[in-house]
């Protein structure tokens, strides 16, 4: 129950007549919690903690300032019932325990937030057609590493080409690698994904909306075509949408990209990814950039033998990928 107000809590509006206006705001104590499974032209489709229809929101008014992405866990006021034409409004959005963001490109440092809360972040990479682009794979592994995401590989296309070399590449680094072709089983990835919250990430074209419809029958997620001349495929997926696995799960498909700046990433952040690494990088110089310094600590623990040099190799690729343009 609301407590009276007292002389302090209400103030006079000047020129505005003696209208009081008060400190006081609702404390929202009767919210329900949600999560948001899709965004649209600032249309927030929710779905509640208890299971009811789904429901349509927008950012109530202390809210309105504050990003809100597929995947974030948030409170609702106003119509719950779902019903056409029924709009909640968003009053709280709970504390991320993960963020997947990119910049425009690596010299904009204003982060553009994509999937909050996912536990793993799949980066869809066809075999051929259109072909590997290790620069882009490199730099979704730091956006992951960054974000508090556990990256998986996922190769497509395996019907295609060979995927021994890509999978080879990535070895060092020790993550999940998962091969997939038309028809071919999928229990190796449901394996990971089961009862995960799993954003999929990707060139266009690559075959991941086609992979998302196979592990979600009833997604209906658009697919595209991979253009003849210029080998890139064309954007179907429009905006992310979270979709429930039918034993377990989530998965965000993502619209395609080509381009994914790091502008907002830190280096200490791509280094957590390397815990093995951390003692010879604690003899570094202050500033150290792990690539160009001539005192880097990496190169005097792999001299010494206190450092896998194929590790540091790895670390020195993502560095990389940090400042290279993909």
């Amino acid at each position: 129950m609301a407590r009276e107000l007292d002389e302090d809590d209400v103030r006079t509006r000047p020129g505005r007549g003696s209208r009081p206006r008060t400190r006081l705001r609702p404390d929202h104590a009767d919210a329900a919690g949600a999560v948001v499974v899709a965004v649209d032209r600032g249309r927030y489709t929710c779905r509640p903690a208890t299971g009811a229809p789904f429901v349509a929101a927008v950012r109530g008014g202390s809210m309105r300032r504050t990003s809100v992405v597929v995947g974030d866990r948030v409170e609702l006021v106003g119509d719950l019932s779902g019903q056409p034409g029924s709009l909640a409004r968003i009053v709280r959005r709970d504390e991320r325990s993960s963020l997947l963001r990119r910049t425009a490109d690596d010299t904009d440092p204003v982060e553009r937030p994509i999937v909050a809360n996912a536990d793993l972040l799949v980066i869809v990479c066809a075999l051929t057609d259109p072909p590997p682009r290790t620069g882009l794979i490199d730099r979704c592994l730091v956006a992951a590493y960054d974000g508090g995401l556990t990256p998986v590989l996922c190769l497509t296309k395996a019907d295609l080409a060979d995927p021994g070399p890509v999978r080879e590449s990535y070895q060092p680094l020790g993550l999940p690698v998962v091969t997939t072709r038309p028809a071919g089983d999928l229990s190796p990835l449901l394996a990971l994904l089961q009862d995960a919250t799993s954003v999929f990430f990707g060139h266009s074209g690559v075959g991941k909306s086609t992979l998302v419809n196979r592990l979600v029958p009833d997604a209906d997620r658009a697919i595209g075509v991979v253009n003849a001349v210029t080998g890139r495929g064309r954007h179907t997926s429009s905006a992310a949408v979270a979709l429930q696995l039918p034993d377990g799960g989530t998965v965000v498909d993502t619209p395609g990209i080509r381009s994914f700046g790091l502008g907002a990433v830190q280096l200490n952040r791509v280094l957590l990814a390397f815990d093995d690494l951390a003692a010879a990088t604690a003899d570094c110089e202050p500033g150290c950039d792990h690539l160009t310094s001539p005192d880097c600590g990496l190169d005097e623990a792999v001299r010494q033998g206190r450092a896998d040099p194929t590790r540091v190799e790895s670390l020195r690729r993502l560095l990389t990928a940090r400042v290279t343009p993909g």
